[in-house]
């Protein structure tokens, strides 16, 4: 495994990210745990997770999967870098959400003892929060810090401008800053390229793209559903908004002999400021079948066909203005 730094920081993570949503809801705790485990034995170091998933109210389901996991011992706590996020809503009341210092203090301290552990590697905003200032976002998280509880702070779903804003206060604070921005970037999402990716470049944060596969379409879509695997409804709706991108997107992943799951993450590896895409794997063989991506060298001829058949951006305002 060729490890890469997490934006301008010195941590090191895999270039791969493992995603935790899918453990609890659909993927059992004894099959969370052999993914986990196997994704170390691959080299993968980088786990990502949030306080909400499990989608139960307030249940962390995900996170207490992982805290039991690192209870087994055996060197799982300090072989992973763990990410966790903050924001969404863990009950009913006011000040169990968003970023106010309250959240920030409460959330924190609630992550840590479900999962189990001293510290957070990756304490991140899981939205942003327009009625707290990045004032007091950065207090609350300096005092984390200094309190030993979290290493480093990261954003998901910001817009350029904000990662700017943040950067700059934090600045004025003598603060670190952000180190990582995750957004939602995959060959048919591409807005990121307008403004996010160059302030996440010019701010030395690594991006983690979420839902790199498109919820499933950018995954080998067409040969499932041929094969009379199910599809969900949004699936099978978005794949009629753009079968005809599919269908020649698969074409050449065939004349490749890649699987287009592969094809999509390491497209997304040759990006600007990409870090580490979130692959959510629900099975050990899809988890071990990721790892075909890091072998994958697309060259200058492919990477101007991925372009043609999805358009992406140029950087603003060069996008819409000479």
């Amino acid at each position: 495994m060729d490890y890469v730094n997490l934006g301008r920081s010195g941590l090191q993570v895999s270039p791969l990210c493992l995603g935790t949503m899918n453990f609890g809801p659909q993927t059992s705790e004894e099959d969370s745990f052999a993914i986990m485990d196997r994704a170390l034995e691959l080299g993968i170091n980088f786990f990502d997770t949030a306080n909400v998933y499990g989608w139960k109210l307030g249940e962390g389901i995900t996170e207490n999967i992982i805290g039991r996991w690192f209870a087994q011992g055996g060197g799982r706590r300090e072989k992973t870098v763990i990410a966790t996020k903050l924001y969404g809503g863990m009950s009913e009341w006011p000040n169990d959400s968003k970023l106010s210092a309250l959240n920030i203090r409460r959330a924190c301290d609630a992550s840590l003892k479900r999962m189990q552990t001293d510290y957070i590697d990756i304490y991140q905003a899981h939205h942003v929060d327009r009625n707290t200032p990045f004032e007091e976002f950065w207090e609350a998280m300096e005092v984390l810090r200094q309190q030993g509880k979290i290493l480093y702070v990261g954003s998901s779903n910001f817009a350029g401008w904000h990662i700017a804003k943040a950067q700059e206060t934090a600045t004025r604070r003598n603060f670190l800053g952000l180190v990582s921005e995750q957004s939602h970037y995959n060959l048919l999402t591409r807005a990121v390229e307008l403004e996010v990716l160059p302030a996440c470049e010019d701010y030395g944060l690594g991006v983690i793209p979420w839902s790199p596969l498109a919820g499933g379409l950018l995954g080998g879509v067409l040969r499932k559903i041929d094969k009379g695997r199910s599809a969900s409804e949004q699936i099978v709706k978005q794949l009629e908004k753009h079968r005809d991108k599919i269908e020649a997107y698969e074409k050449l992943c065939d004349e490749l002999g890649e699987d287009p799951a592969h094809v999509g993450l390491a497209w997304l590896l040759k990006q600007r400021a990409v870090t580490a895409p979130i692959i959510g794997p629900r099975t050990l063989e899809q988890l071990e079948g990721s790892m075909r991506t890091l072998e994958i060298e697309l060259d200058d001829a492919v990477l101007a066909r991925l372009d043609e058949i999805f358009p992406g951006h140029k950087t603003a305002p060069e996008d819409y203005a000479w």
